[in-house]
């Protein structure tokens, strides 16, 4: 199947460009004039890759990144005037994949996707990696959650936290580390938001919720997983209590 683009920007002749350019190049392509319009798009599309532009009206490029890494992990790439060095970090601290300064080459620009999009399939076919909670498993390999077998459908953010836990191997996460390495130091989440992907997260994954064993909150610190949490022995049960 031909690889499925969403191009985002403001000028119509850059898009109508691109659009073309990239059809011609084998892709499926999609476009959109502004924030709202790609977040409509990207929901009936599902595009394998998003280009997008920094500056457009409204709802701008910073916003619309934020918004996506909230529900997937597609490759994005920033297409932008701006070329100071803060800016780059910023794309890069919400997770963008690549950053084109404008003017840009069509051919390197299709050539940035295309290795993007390599990289991407390359962490998609790496050796499975989980780890093992009696009835829970987490598969980092192909972002997936399982229950007793049955597929837990976490949202990309709520699977981010909960990997953020499982590295931390039962040590304490605070909730500003948990809010930066979740949503990235330009994303303004305060700790009522944080403490509610926490619930959420526990409805899905916990066998009483309101009485937790796998994601525990310590009290004036902030969240770590039970110490149970990664392959117990056989025979093992838990024994964390909820310490707030």
């Amino acid at each position: 199947m031909s690889p499925r683009a969403l191009v985002v920007d403001d000028d119509e002749s850059l898009r109508t460009m691109l659009n073309q350019y990239f059809q011609r190049e084998g892709f499926t392509v999609s476009t959109a004039a502004n924030g709202n319009e790609a977040l409509r798009r990207f929901y009936e599309d599902r595009p394998d890759v998003v280009i997008l532009d920094l500056m457009l009206p409204g709802m701008d490029g910073w916003e619309v990144c934020a918004r996506l890494r909230e529900l997937s992990d597609v490759p994005i790439l920033l297409l932008s005037a701006r070329t100071a060095q803060t800016d780059k970090l910023r794309g890069f601290r919400l997770g963008v994949d690549d950053y084109i300064p404008k003017p840009f080459s069509l051919a390197e620009l299709v050539a940035r996707v295309r290795a993007v999009l390599a990289r991407s399939s390359r962490a998609r076919q790496q050796p499975e990696q989980s780890f093992n909670w009696y009835d829970l498993k987490v598969d980092l390999a192909k972002r997936q959650v399982r229950l007793r077998n049955e597929i837990v459908p976490l949202t990309p953010t709520e699977f981010r936290l909960l990997v953020s836990l499982i590295q931390r191997k039962g040590a304490v996460v605070t909730e500003e580390e948990l809010r930066e390495e979740v949503w990235g130091r330009e994303r303004l989440i305060d700790a009522s938001a944080l403490r509610r992907y926490i619930w959420l997260l526990r409805q899905k994954i916990e066998a009483d919720p309101s009485n937790p064993q796998r994601v525990l909150a310590v009290r004036g610190s902030g969240y770590r997983l039970g110490t149970g949490m990664l392959t117990p022995l056989p025979g093992e049960e838990p024994e964390e209590k909820q310490e707030t």
